[in-house]
C-alpha cells in the first residue's frame, strides 16, 4: 500500500519496507476496516452496558465464542425505540471502526432492535420480575376509583378512534369534564410522552384555572407487541406507580397485556370499558335516587305514625297535674305552721348566748389586759436595742472581710500576670506564623524549580530544538520539504534556514513558551 509518494528518509535504495509511525499505521488500518465494513448487521447478546454522563452508551455484543465492543452516540440513543439491556438478544446495525488509542476495533451502532419475539418476551419478563420485586404490583397500594369524578384526564392520541369512543361512552353514561393530553401511542416517543403526561396531570393544582383531574385513563387501541411496546417501558410503569391520581389502564384489546396494566389501579379490557368503569349510568343513578327518595318518604311517614301512637299511649299512663301537686302543697302548709314557733325559739337561744358573752367584756377586765400587754411590750423593747447593735456589728465585720479581697494591689498583680500570659501567647502565635510562612515560601520555591525543570526551555538547553515552517510547527519531513523557509529555535535564540535569511535572535525571558517539535 502506497502511503507516501516520496521515499521516506532513512530507507536504503532497493528496500520496499518503509518505517511507519504508530499513528500512520493505525490510520491506515482504520481506513481499510471502515472501507470494508461500512455497513454491517450483527446479531448477538448484550453484555456489559455503560451509560456515562456524556449520554453515550457503551456495550458489548457477544456470542458463545467472541465479543465485540460497541458504542451508541448520544444523538442516536435518544432516537432508539428499544434501549439495550444486559442479557437482551438484539440485532445491531452500524459500521466497524477502530480506536487507535487502545488498539481495538468496535462497532458504531446506528440502530438496535430485539432479535425476534422471543427477545421481547424475555425482556418483558425480566422487567416484570424486577418491578414485582419492588412492590409496584402489590394490590395493597392500589387505590379505589372515585364514584363520580368531576374531571377525567385522558392520555391517548387525539386523532384515533379511541378518544372518540371514550367521549361517546362518557356522554351516553354520565357527561363529565374531560382533559385530553395528546401523546404518541407507539414508536420511540410513546414511553417518554406518556410518562410526561401522567406527571403533568399530577402536577396540576386542584381548583386552578385548569383543574386537576380526579381520575386518569391511559388508552390505546389494539396492535402487535411491537406497537404496544411503549407501554412496557419502565419509565411508564414507574410514572403510573408514582401517580397520586387513581389511574385506569385501557391499552389494547382484552387479550393484550402490558406492564402498565399490572401497575395501574384498575385495568379495563378496552378503552370503552374504561369509560364505563369511570362513571356510572346517569339514568340508572337517577332511578336509584328516586327509589331511595320514595323509601325515605315512606319510612319517615311510618316513623311519625308510630311515634304519635307511642306518645298517646304514654300520655294515658301519666297522672293528672292536680294530683301531682297535692303532696307538695300539703308539705308547704305544714312548713308554714312550724315557721313561727321556730323563729321565736331561735331568737331566744341567741339572746341567752349574747348575755353569756357580754359578761366577760367588763371595763376592768379590758384595762387589766391592756396593762399586761404594755408590760410585755416594754420588756421586748429593752431587748431590741442590743439585738440591733449586735446585728449591725456582725454585718460590718462580714463586709470588711469581703472588702479585703478587692484591694487595688491584688487586682494590679492579677492584671500583670494575665498580661504576661497574653504576651507569651502572642509571641508563640507570631513564631508559628513565621514558621508556616517560611514553609510556604520553600514550597513555592520548589514548585518554581519544578516548573523550570519541566519547561521545554530546559529540553532546548540539552541540545534539542523547535522547528517551524511558514508560521506552523514542523513535525515530519514531508512538511519540512514543502516549507519555503525553516525557523529553528535553540536555547539561546532562533535561526532561519532557506528563503530570506534572518539574523539569529535571542528569545526574551518574558516571551511565553510555544508548543513545537523538539529535535
Amino acid at each position: 500500500m502506497d502511503m507516501f509518494d516520496d521515499t521516506p528518509d532513512g530507507v536504503a535504495p532497493g528496500q520496499n519496507s518503509p518505517e511507519f509511525s504508530v499513528t500512520e499505521l493505525s490510520g491506515a488500518i482504520k481506513r481499510v476496516i471502515e472501507g470494508e465494513f461500512s455497513h454491517v448487521r450483527i446479531k448477538g447478546e448484550v453484555g456489559r452496558v455503560s451509560r456515562p454522563r456524556s449520554g453515550h452508551i457503551y456495550l458489548d455484543l457477544k456470542d458463545d465464542k467472541s465479543v465485540i465492543s460497541g458504542v451508541i452516540w448520544k444523538g442516536v440513543s435518544a432516537r432508539l425505540e428499544t434501549q439495550p439491556e444486559e442479557g437482551m438478544e438484539v440485532i445491531a446495525t452500524g459500521r466497524i471502526t477502530t480506536f487507535g488509542g487502545q488498539s481495538k476495533y468496535q462497532i458504531v451502532i446506528e440502530d438496535i432492535k430485539p432479535a425476534g419475539m422471543g427477545a421481547l418476551m424475555a425482556l418483558l419478563e425480566k422487567r416484570k420480575k424486577m418491578l414485582a420485586a419492588e412492590g409496584l404490583f402489590d394490590p395493597a397500594r392500589k387505590r379505589p376509583l372515585p364514584y363520580l369524578p368531576e374531571v377525567i384526564g385522558v392520555v391517548t392520541s387525539p386523532s384515533g378512534a379511541v378518544i372518540r369512543d371514550i367521549l361517546h361512552r362518557l356522554r351516553d353514561r354520565f357527561p363529565r369534564k374531560v382533559l385530553i393530553w395528546p401523546v404518541a401511542v407507539q414508536g420511540a416517543k410513546c414511553a417518554p410522552e406518556v410518562a410526561r403526561a401522567i406527571d403533568g396531570f399530577n402536577a396540576m393544582t386542584p381548583g386552578g384555572a385548569l383543574p386537576r383531574p380526579d381520575l386518569l385513563i391511559v388508552a390505546r387501541g389494539g396492535g402487535s407487541v411491537e406497537d404496544l411496546w411503549g407501554f412496557n417501558e419502565e419509565v411508564v410503569a414507574r410514572a403510573t406507580a408514582a401517580s397520586a391520581i387513581p389511574l385506569i389502564s385501557a391499552v389494547g384489546h382484552e387479550t393484550d397485556t402490558t406492564l402498565i396494566d399490572f401497575v395501574s389501579d384498575k385495568r379495563a379490557p378496552t378503552p370503552t370499558a374504561a369509560a364505563e368503569l369511570a362513571v356510572p349510568v346517569r339514568h340508572e343513578l337517577a332511578a336509584w335516587l328516586e327509589g331511595q327518595s320514595a323509601r325515605m318518604g315512606q319510612l319517615l311517614s311510618n316513623g311519625l305514625t308510630a311515634r304519635g301512637q307511642r306518645l298517646r299511649d304514654m300520655a294515658r299512663a301519666l297522672p293528672r297535674a292536680d294530683s301531682l301537686l297535692d303532696g307538695p302543697r300539703q308539705r308547704m302548709d305544714r312548713a308554714g305552721e312550724q315557721l313561727g314557733p321556730a323563729l321565736i325559739a331561735g331568737v331566744q337561744r341567741r339572746r341567752v348566748r349574747l348575755a353569756d358573752v357580754s359578761g366577760s367584756l367588763r371595763p376592768a377586765t379590758l384595762r387589766q389586759r391592756l396593762t399586761n400587754d404594755r408590760r410585755r411590750l416594754e420588756a421586748l423593747s429593752v431587748r431590741l436595742g442590743p439585738a440591733l447593735a449586735r446585728g449591725v456589728v456582725a454585718k460590718r465585720d462580714r463586709f470588711e472581710s469581703r472588702a479585703k479581697g478587692f484591694r487595688p494591689a491584688a487586682l494590679a498583680r492579677d492584671r500583670a500576670a494575665k498580661a504576661e500570659a497574653f504576651g507569651k501567647l502572642a509571641l508563640r502565635l507570631s513564631e508559628a506564623g513565621m514558621r508556616q510562612t517560611q514553609g510556604w515560601r520553600q514550597r513555592l520555591a520548589g514548585l518554581e524549580r519544578l516548573r523550570e525543570t519541566m519547561s521545554y526551555k530546559a529540553t532546548l538547553a540539552r541540545g534539542y530544538a523547535v522547528v517551524r515552517g511558514d508560521g506552523a510547527v514542523v513535525t515530519d519531513t514531508k512538511a519540512a520539504k514543502k516549507a519555503t523557509a525553516l525557523e529553528i529555535e535553540f536555547a539561546d535564540g532562533r535561526l532561519t534556514v532557506g528563503g530570506k535569511a534572518a539574523p539569529m535572535r535571542k528569545k526574551a525571558a518574558s516571551e511565553p513558551p510555544e508548543q513545537g517539535s523538539l529535535l
